[in-house]
């Protein structure tokens, strides 16, 4: 009386199964050959979103930088962050705003600043020890969604990477990027299929980026079933 039922369980199993092994098959989209698209799409929210890095870094809160001071290491310190409120503590000049300026304007600021006291012709040298500022979360359909640093310059594909990957049950047409501006939040769409095939913008990403991987409701349909069902009606005979 229970073969019926088990026949159906079985049946069941086999077609997720199939579902399964034909999504894990893919080979995903094929790249176009040339330059790749980098134009922002008005109509998925992408016009606050750019294909080009910054010509040159600007440093932020939560950067950490050390200043040398040729000949003076008295002067000179190492790793020191960039405060919430955009200001260094520097020896003997104690505080000094460096918040959207470049390595070479902190430089200069420096060596004004020293030359005024005692210093003859101060040489300066600042280097970015960390990019402090950069984070970005990434959740949703990812492997391994967090929080995590970044360097200027990485996209959001890289921003995927950094979570491990899609997951087997990702829509990759759904996969939005949430970012703060002087508006306030925008959020943009991207086909994270046409980014990796150069038919669509892949975005620079900004510190405190979100990025959300949507699931495809099919595939998780057929998941939750594997799921659910006994193991042994995977061996099941049909």
């Amino acid at each position: 009386m229970k073969r019926p039922q088990a026949r159906g369980i079985a049946g069941t199993c086999a077609l997720a199964a199939l579902a399964l092994a034909t999504a894990g098959c893919s080979t995903g989209p094929v790249a176009r050959v040339g330059i790749v698209d980098t134009t922002p799409s008005a109509a998925l929210g992408q016009m606050d979103y750019s294909a080009n890095e910054a010509g040159t870094y600007r440093l932020r809160p939560s950067d950490v930088v050390s200043v040398t001071v040729f000949r003076e290491p008295d002067l000179s310190v190492e790793n020191v962050p960039v405060g919430a409120d955009g200001n260094l503590s520097l020896p003997l000049l104690g505080a000094m705003r460096v918040e959207g300026l470049t390595t070479s304007q902190v430089e200069k600021a420096v060596a004004e600043r020293l030359a005024k006291g005692d210093l003859v012709d101060p040489r300066v040298s600042v280097n970015v020890m960390q990019f402090g500022s950069h984070i970005v979360t990434v959740e949703g359909a990812v492997d391994k969604p967090g929080m995590y640093p970044f360097k200027p310059g990485t996209r959001l594909s890289g921003a995927i990477s950094l979570a491990a990957g899609p997951k087997r049950e990702a829509k990759l047409s759904e996969v939005v990027i949430f970012r703060q501006t002087e508006r306030g939040m925008a959020v943009a769409k991207f086909d994270y299929g046409a980014v990796r095939a150069g038919t669509m913008l892949d975005p620079v990403l900004l510190p405190s980026d979100r990025v959300v991987v949507g699931t495809s409701g099919l595939t998780q349909f057929w998941l939750d079933i594997v799921k659910t069902l006994p193991a042994f009606a995977l061996f099941a005979q049909l």
